[in-house]
């Protein structure tokens, strides 16, 4: 399985490429800084360097040729200021999902946020909200897609070890989730068909990750 992270030199992409390569298969991750290649190979995977608030589709696209699965987990990160909330947590998010189209890659998983539904209804201007509303954008664009898609949106994210251990649903209330156990999911999401269509909550739980998935 040829599988292309969008955001690879983030700290759950660089797990997902370290599990996913472990298993045997091929990861690009598209990172803008090329200073971060050498990361993404020591995690087993390939870097393709390209900035995904300046390129276009067609140059997005030709990374994603041959890919079976594109997961686009990149975001514009603390610090960074409400401008790029949207254009990265937006902007790029649907960049990506056009050039999966175009490259003809239906299996996609897009990394939310957690009560990203809550946008439309606030009124504040500040910054969280702004990139609620960013998330919220990029998951209304990807479920008008036809696409295979998923939307996993994570509860507080902490770099506690993995547990093994999740909670899977529709709807799972706020908590909190280690980064691997993120990554375990996604890993674990690129084939799972009844997650097809879907949009999911994970925060730490009881199910073992395999059982979470097979019980969707």
């Amino acid at each position: 399985m040829r599988v292309v992270i969008a955001g690879g030199h983030g700290q759950i992409a660089l797990r997902l490429t370290r599990l996913l390569s472990a298993d045997g298969h091929q990861v690009v991750g598209v990172v803008r800084n090329p200073d971060h290649e050498a990361d993404i190979a020591a995690a087993g995977g390939q870097a393709a360097v390209l900035d995904l608030e300046q390129a276009d589709a067609g140059a997005v696209a030709e990374v994603l040729t041959g890919a079976d699965v594109a997961i686009f987990a990149a975001g514009a990160g603390p610090g960074s200021g409400k401008a790029r909330k949207d254009t990265v947590d937006r902007g790029a998010a649907a960049l990506f999902a056009d050039a999966a189209e175009q490259a003809g890659v239906r299996r996609h998983i897009q990394v939310g946020s957690i009560n990203a539904e809550l946008a439309p209804s606030l009124t504040d201007d500040e910054t969280f909200t702004v990139y609620l509303r960013a998330k919220w954008a990029a998951e209304e664009d990807l479920r008008a897609r036809d696409l295979d898609w998923t939307v996993l949106r994570p509860g507080s994210l902490t770099d506690d070890p993995g547990t093994g251990t999740v909670y899977l649903a529709a709807k799972t209330g706020r908590g909190r989730i280690t980064r691997d156990d993120v990554a375990l999911v996604l890993a674990g999401l690129c084939d799972t068909p009844a997650a097809i269509g879907r949009t999911l909550e994970l925060i730490g739980g009881d199910t073992p990750v395999a059982e979470a998935l097979e019980n969707l």
